[in-house]
C-alpha cells in the first residue's frame, strides 16, 4: 500500500510524512519510547499472549507416540510435525506443507490483514508481552524513559540499565533454550543441560548464539525486525486492498482535526482532537491518521489510546478502529464481504489438505517388488514359488519385527534367513522372501496378488503385486 493518502485533510503547516518514523533527518535512527498501552484490545492481547507463551514453552515436553509433537532437525534434515515424522525422502511433502502454509498467509492477509502480526506473530508477543512490560517495570513509563536516557550517569541509571539487560538477556537465554528444543528435542537438550560441555560443544556454542540473537533483537533492533527485516510486513503493500480489513483513522469523522477550546476559527471541527496518543502508544511510531503503512502491525494500541480519549470528550469509539478503505470512505461498518468468505473457504479448504497430508503420513513404510530378472520356480510338484524384495522404513522409536502373509488367495510365505525382517527403531531394513501358491490357482502368466504387512497380529500395509507363473495347457 502506497504510504501517500491524498483524502486527509491536514492543516497546511503540518508536512506530511514522507520517511520511516525510526529515522530522523540525518540518517540516524530515533529510539522509539511508547507508552504503556491500556484499554480492551490490550487486556485481551495480554490474555492471548498467557496462552502463547504457554503453548511455545510447554509444546516441546509434548510427546505423541513416542516423538516430540514438534521437531526441525535441520542438520539431521529430520522434520517431526503433529508427531508424523519427515524424513529426506519426505521432503516433497514438507515442501507441499510450506507451500499450503504460505498459500493460507496470502489469502489471510488479503482479507484480515495484519492480523496475524498483532495478534499472534512471535515477535510481536515477545517484544510487547515480554520484554516491553519488564522494561515498563524496571525503568518506568516512556516519559521515565526518555528522562532516565537524557540524565547523567549515576549509580541509579547504572543499577535501572543494568538490571534491564540482564533480565533481557536471561530472557532470551530462556528463549533460545526452548528454541533449541524445536530444532534437537527436549530429551537433546537435557542432556546438552545437564552433561558436561565437552560432549555437547556444538549444543553449548548454539544456545550461546540464539542467546546473543535473541538479546539483540528484543534489546537493540526491537521494532525494526517488523519495518526492516521481516518480509511480511513488505508483502502487505501488494496483499491488501481496500476491502481489506485494516487498523485505520476515520478521517471523514476526524477531520479537520483541533481542539475546539482553542479554535479561533468558524470552521467546524472533526472528532480528532490532535492530542498525539494513538503516535504515542505506537511501538513503531507511527502516525496512523497518515494511513495504512507499511510499519503498522495491527497491534491495536491506537485504537485503546483513541477510545479512551473519546471517552474523556464524550464522543463515542471507533475514531480508530478495524475497518477497510472503502467501509470510511463510505461511512459504513466493516462487512464480512463475499471476497472475506471467499477466501475464508479456501482458507479452510487449504488447511484441510495440509490436515489430510498430515494424516495420511505413515510412521512405517513398506515397499515389496518382484525381483528383476527372475521368473517363477517351481516348489515342489504341486506348487509354484516367485522371489520378492522386500524394503522398509522405520520411523518409530521401537524395533519393529515384520512378517508378510497372503491376503486373499491360500498362500505361503517364506521368509530367507529369519521367521521375520527386522527394521531398527529410526532406521531401515530390506528382505527377500518366496511367495508360494498351488498351480491350481495360477490361470494366467501374471497373477495380481495382495500382501500383507504385519507387526505381531497387526496389520501395517496392505501390498498390492504381480506373481509369474505357467499358463496351464
Amino acid at each position: 500500500m502506497s504510504n501517500h493518502v491524498e483524502h486527509i485533510n491536514a492543516p497546511s503547516t503540518e508536512a506530511f510524512r514522507d520517511s520511516l518514523a525510526t529515522i530522523n533527518k540525518e540518517g540516524k535512527r530515533n529510539w522509539i519510547y511508547a507508552q504503556k498501552p491500556k484499554g480492551k484490545f490490550y487486556s485481551i492481547r495480554t490474555l492471548l499472549s498467557v496462552l502463547y507463551f504457554i503453548i511455545f514453552f510447554g509444546l516441546p515436553f509434548v510427546k505423541l507416540h513416542g516423538h516430540p509433537l514438534f521437531m526441525f532437525n535441520i542438520p539431521q534434515a529430520k522434520f517431526i510435525v503433529f508427531g508424523k515424522i519427515f524424513w529426506p525422502q519426505d521432503l516433497f511433502i514438507f515442501g507441499l506443507t510450506m507451500i499450503t502454509f504460505i498459500f493460507f498467509i496470502i489469502l489471510f492477509t488479503a482479507a484480515f490483514g495484519r492480523l496475524f502480526c498483532g495478534w499472534a506473530c512471535p515477535q510481536t508477543n515477545f517484544m510487547e508481552m515480554m520484554f516491553r512490560k519488564v522494561e515498563y517495570i524496571i525503568l518506568g513509563d516512556a516519559n521515565a524513559q526518555k528522562a532516565l536516557k537524557n540524565a547523567p550517569w549515576s549509580s541509579k541509571k547504572i543499577f535501572k540499565v543494568t538490571l534491564k539487560h540482564l533480565v533481557f538477556y536471561a530472557l532470551a537465554f530462556v528463549i533460545a533454550n526452548f528454541f533449541l528444543a524445536y530444532i534437537v528435542g527436549m530429551d537433546e537438550l537435557k542432556k546438552i543441560i545437564t552433561e558436561p560441555v565437552s560432549e555437547h560443544t556444538a549444543g553449548f556454542f548454539a544456545i550461546l548464539a540464539f542467546s546473543g540473537v535473541f538479546y539483540a533483537v528484543y534489546a537493540f533492533f526491537r521494532e525494526q525486525a517488523c519495518t526492516v527485516v521481516c518480509p511480511y510486513g513488505r508483502l502487505q503493500s501488494v496483499l491488501l486492498d481496500k476491502n481489506s480489513m485494516i487498523v485505520a483513522y476515520d478521517y471523514k469523522r476526524g477531520e479537520p482535526r483541533g481542539n475546539k477550546k482553542k479554535n479561533t476559527e468558524e470552521q467546524p471541527l472533526g472528532d480528532c482532537i490532535d492530542c498525539h496518543q494513538c503516535v504515542r502508544v505506537c511501538p513503531t511510531g507511527i502516525d496512523i491518521r497518515n494511513g495504512v503503512q507499511m510499519e503498522c502491525v495491527g497491534c491495536t494500541a491506537c485504537i485503546d489510546a483513541c477510545d479512551t480519549i473519546m471517552d474523556k470528550i464524550g464522543k463515542p469509539h471507533g475514531l480508530i478502529r478495524y475497518a477497510s478503505e472503502n467501509s470510511i470512505a463510505n461511512g459504513e461498518p466493516l462487512h464480512y464481504t463475499t471476497r472475506m468468505k471467499l477466501y475464508t473457504g479456501l482458507c479452510a479448504v487449504v488447511l484441510t489438505i495440509l490436515s489430510v497430508i498430515l494424516y495420511n503420513q505413515k510412521d512405517i513404510e513398506v515397499t515389496i517388488m518382484r525381483t528383476p530378472g527372475m521368473l517363477y520356480q517351481e516348489h515342489g510338484k504341486d506348487s509354484v514359488s516367485n522371489l520378492y524384495n522386500i524394503k522398509m522404513v522405520n520411523k518409530t522409536l521401537d524395533d519393529i519385527p515384520l512378517t508378510v502373509k497372503f491376503e486373499t488367495l491360500p498362500g505361503s510365505i517364506q521368509i530367507i534367513g529369519n521367521p521375520f525382517v527386522l527394521v531398527h527403531k529410526e532406521g531401515q531394513g530390506a528382505g527377500s522372501f518366496f511367495a508360494i501358491l498351488p498351480n491350481k490357482l495360477i490361470h494366467e502368466r501374471k497373477t495380481d496378488i495382495k500382501l500383507g504387512v504385519y507387526q505381531g497380529d497387526t496389520k501395517i500395509a496392505d501390498i498390492t503385486t504381480s506373481f509369474m507363473g505357467p499358463v496351464s495347457e
